[in-house]
Formats: structure tokens, sequence, C-alpha cells
């Protein structure tokens, strides 16, 4: 893969041209999780190119959409949309990093406004998962985040969170999948 494809920011293209990509990264919220499996995930997510990583960090939060309350539904549905519109322009090369920070800015709001703490893990998996087209690290902090809404769902179940890393590693050998039948 070429390296403009596998990162657009030029921070993260050195430290995978240096080979200073550790793996697994550092969970930088407090979830109940199995390791194991977010290892295997993050091995997985490294594969894929930044335009099919994005992809897939906006489809796995995607399933969380409905769970972000912020009392005013059409408020709600008018900051996905305006997300999901400069995010899409920015894989088609039609909006900037500066572009797509401000939609995830916006994305933000979602969390600022949530009435619950599913609601507001839900929408940081969201607005992280709109960021990883500007950088790929924010693909893991989003997939982190659907983990959180699991923990808050079924407190105290590994297992819950084991199922949501086995949803995500699916999801990813989809993308997987995919990218190679196109290269066929």
């Amino acid at each position: 893969m070429r390296i403009e494809d596998y990162a657009w920011n030029v921070h993260e293209r050195k430290l995978y041209l240096n080979q200073h990509m550790q793996l697994p990264t550092v969970c930088k919220i407090k979830i109940l999780d199995d390791a194991q499996k977010r290892l295997e995930l993050e091995q997985e997510l490294s594969f894929l190119p930044q335009k099919e990583l994005a992809r897939w960090a906006l489809s796995n939060a995607e399933d969380f959409l409905e769970l972000i309350d912020i009392g005013d539904k059409n408020a709600r549905a008018d900051i996905i949309s305006q997300a999901k519109t400069v995010f899409q322009a920015r894989l088609d090369g039609q909006a900037s990093a500066y572009e797509l920070r401000q939609a995830g800015f916006l994305a933000n709001q979602l969390a600022q406004q949530s009435r619950t703490e599913i609601s507001k893990s839900a929408a940081r998996a969201f607005a992280q998962a709109v960021a990883t087209a500007h950088m790929r690290g924010h693909a893991i902090v989003s997939a982190d985040y659907a983990v959180k809404v699991r923990n808050l769902q079924s407190p105290d179940d590994v297992g819950a969170a084991r199922r949501e890393r086995e949803r995500q590693l699916k999801l990813a050998e989809s993308y997987l999948d995919r990218m190679k039948f196109k290269n066929r």
C-alpha cells in the first residue's frame, strides 16, 4: 500500500515509515474490555488504507446513532447529517482537514448536549469516527467508545465488551475482504 493511502496525516506517515507504530495502543478511556480482541482489531485495521478505515469507523459508529439523546431530534439529525456530509467530502478530496476538524467539533456538540452517559459515549464514538478522516488514530478511540456504550448498557459484563469487539472485527474483516476483491 502506498504511504499516501495508508495515512493522510504527515505525523502518522512518519510513524509508519519509521516503524514506530506500536500495538496495542494505549486505551485513552476507562473501559472494561477484552484486551486480546482489541489487539486483534487494531492489527486488522492496520491493513486498511485510511479512506477505508474512515469508512469502517463511521459504519461502526452508525450502530450507536439512535442512542444519542440531546432532546431535540431535529437538531441531532442536522448535526449528524452535516458531519457526515463533510466526512464524505473529505473522503472524496473535496474538503480540507480544517473543514473536517470543524465537522468534528460540530459532532462533539452531540456529546456536550447529551442527556445520559450512554448518549454521551455514543456521540463520542460518532465524533471520533468522523475525525478518522483526518487521523487514523481516531478509529480505535471510536471503537473504544462503542465498547464504553456496551459497558454502560451491561455493567461489569466483559462478555458484552467481547461481543462488541467481535462485531467490530467482523465488520473490519468485511472491509478487508472488499479490498481484496477490488484488487483482483
